[in-house]
Formats: C-alpha cells, sequence, structure tokens
C-alpha cells in the first residue's frame, strides 16, 4: 500500500491473517493496529483517515509477520487483562485465561469480607509522641520561630523533609519469605494507637504471571500473599507485575517447587491456598490448538496421565498449610473432577465441590479444611 490510513491498514492486516488461518482476524487486526498505533480500538474507528507513520507501519508489519506465524496476541501485544487489573505477559510463561478469573472469585467468596480497624488506645505511645511534640516545639522557640504545633496537628511530622521516613516507618514493606511476607502481616500501630486488621494469608502455588495473586491483594485489602513458581521466567514476570500494580508489600515470589520453599513455621497459619497447576493430561497435549502447544510452556500445561500429577501432592500440602476452615480451591481438567475429587477427600478435607467456569465446563475444585 503506497498509502497506510488506519482503515486501510485494518482491511489488509484482517485479510492477511485469514488467509493465515486466525480464528477471528478482524478482532486481531484491531488489537495490533491498537498496539503499533497506541490508540484504543475505538479510537481506530474515528480516525479511519489518519495516516500511519513510517514507525508505526514497520511495528504493525512485525507483528502481523509474528501473528501470521501463530504467536498469541497476548505475547506480542505483551499484556493482557484479568479481572480488575492488566497484567504483564510473555513467552515462556503461560497466558491468563478468563477461565481462571472464576478460580479467583471463588477464594474472594471464601474468605472473610474485609472489615474495619479495630483501634485501641496505646498509653505509652502517646507518651512519646507528646514528648516529641514538645521537643519539635521547644526546637522551633529556640529558633525563634512560632510553635503552632499541639498533639493532634501533625503529631511529630514537623517537616516535609521527614515524610519519606515517616512513612517508612509506619509502612515496613515484607521482605521474601521466610523473614517476609509471612512475618508480622498485620499493619503496624500509629502514633499513640494500636491499630489491628486482620491480615488473611494466601499461599498461590504455580503463580504463572502472578495474576491471581495480584487479583487477590488488588481487590482484597487484608489478603496478603506467598505465591510460588519453580520457573525463574515465571517467578520474574510475577515480581515485575506485583511492583506495576503496586502491590510488592503484600505478595511475595518465590521461586521452589509448589510449597517446598514456605518455612514450616507457616504451616497451619494459611487462610487459603491457591493455585492453577499444570493439569492438562499428556495424551490431551497432542490435540490442544498449535497457538498454545507451540508458543507456550509445557511446563505449565502437561500435567501428567491423568492431569493431576501436581495435584496430588499439592492437596498433601495445602492440608498442612490450611488453618482449621481453611479453603483450598484449584482449576482442574474438566474430564477427571471425580478423581480429584477423591484426591482432596483422601487428603483430609471436606465440603468438596467442583464449580463450572465461564464456558459452563466444570472448572474449579473447592474444598475446606
Amino acid at each position: 500500500m503506497s498509502e497506510w490510513t488506519i482503515k486501510k491498514a485494518l482491511e489488509w492486516t484482517e485479510g492477511y491473517l485469514a488467509d493465515k488461518g486466525d480464528e477471528n482476524p478482524r478482532l486481531s487486526a484491531q488489537w495490533l493496529l491498537s498496539e503499533a498505533c497506541g490508540l484504543s480500538r475505538t479510537q481506530l474507528f474515528v480516525n479511519f483517515d489518519r495516516l500511519l507513520s513510517e514507525d508505526e507501519r514497520g511495528v504493525l508489519r512485525d507483528y502481523v509477520r509474528r501473528r501470521g506465524a501463530g504467536e498469541p496476541l497476548q505475547y506480542i501485544t505483551g499484556e493482557v487483562a484479568f479481572r480488575h487489573i492488566n497484567v504483564k505477559v510473555r513467552p515462556g510463561v503461560l497466558i491468563p485465561r478468563p477461565e481462571t478469573e472464576v478460580l479467583v472469585s471463588e477464594v474472594l467468596a471464601a474468605l472473610p469480607t474485609p472489615g474495619p480497624r479495630d483501634v485501641a488506645w496505646n498509653p505509652e505511645a502517646a507518651e512519646q509522641e507528646r514528648e516529641a511534640v514538645a521537643a519539635v516545639k521547644k526546637a522551633l522557640e529556640e529558633a525563634g520561630e512560632s510553635a503552632s504545633l499541639s498533639v493532634g496537628g501533625d503529631l511529630g511530622r514537623p517537616s516535609a523533609a521527614n515524610d519519606d521516613d515517616a512513612d517508612a516507618a509506619a509502612e515496613p514493606s515484607d521482605a521474601a519469605e521466610d523473614s517476609s511476607v509471612g512475618g508480622d502481616l498485620g499493619r503496624p500501630s500509629s502514633a499513640g494507637m494500636d491499630e489491628t486488621r486482620k491480615s488473611l494469608l494466601v499461599a498461590d502455588l504455580c503463580t504463572g504471571s502472578g495474576c491471581i495473586a495480584c487479583s487477590l491483594a488488588y481487590e482484597h485489602p487484608d489478603v496478603r500473599v506467598i505465591a510460588t513458581d519453580v520457573a525463574p521466567e515465571a517467578v520474574a514476570l510475577a515480581k515485575e507485575n506485583t511492583e506495576a500494580l503496586g502491590l510488592a508489600d503484600r505478595v511475595a515470589v518465590l521461586q521452589c517447587s509448589l510449597g517446598s520453599g514456605i518455612g514450616e513455621k507457616r504451616m497451619g497459619t494459611f487462610d487459603a491456598v491457591v493455585s492453577n497447576p499444570p493439569y492438562v493430561p499428556t495424551a490431551v497435549m497432542a490435540g490442544i490448538p498449535r497457538e498454545v502447544a507451540d508458543f507456550e510452556p509445557t511446563l505449565a500445561l502437561d500435567g501428567g496421565a491423568d492431569g493431576l500429577d501436581l495435584f496430588r501432592p499439592l492437596a498433601q500440602w495445602a492440608a498442612r498449610a490450611l488453618k482449621p476452615g481453611g479453603v483450598l480451591a484449584c482449576e482442574l481438567y474438566e474430564g477427571h473432577m471425580d478423581a480429584a475429587r477423591a484426591v482432596a477427600e483422601q487428603a483430609g478435607f471436606v465440603d468438596v465441590h467442583i464449580v463450572d467456569d465461564l464456558t459452563g465446563r466444570p472448572r474449579v475444585l473447592v474444598a475446606k479444611r
């Protein structure tokens, strides 16, 4: 094309991808052009006559070549929407699916709803606060400045220069396990007051991109998560997503197999264990779409002969890790849910039930400890 308008670029891309066997070439064309031009899909439709720059044309050509070769759109654009957040994705890590959003819903439904903080007066902290305010007033008087600070005013934060230090002291971040997220898990005290808010500890095993862990922490202010994955690529990406979403102080990511890297002192303290483990039976792997088989990691898909190779040790670990009444929720293969139920019950779980995914297929096992 000598003149690449958005309209012509969309038409050409759709036709090219249709010839390459794309199942939804129109949607793919819109996604790729939106990403190449930095426009939303709605903005594309109201700017049909806008010319593409040389840089945009070059980016689009590369995107179309990759999509024509079967590469998933999410890997090309580098992110995917999941529930109320957007997470980064890249080759080597499983792409989050809409079906997995049901898994998050089930965990949130099983956890206590966020409650108000219980606040209690702390006389010792209050005395320290009064002494600090008095010291500031004295310093200001000696410097010849007016001292208008009073208890209940700035409460010992006399200048903006000290804001960062005060914030750091008030909200210390949790480092990696085992000296970390599993540390105190409660919010620290404010001056003169003890604030306690029950933190809910969740383990997300086989976290992948971290979409489950991040969604739980994002949607429930009392949730703290220890997320694990055996693949270094997944661990690195999950950490990036926790940081990008501002959740690094409530989600710690560890590289280990299942819960093996979580210390013994955590056993019996978890409110929930959640996982989307590899669960596709090996025999079924041969029939999965080429787009998945050729680009997404087999390690994150193949669950062994019956798809339960990882679920068996996972259920045993969860039975030890959960506190009484805690919930186990796992996404599993639709054809082997009866076998999965038996595994959970043998591990000591009760109230085992199966939840359908968004397509109406049995997908999520939920059980109580």
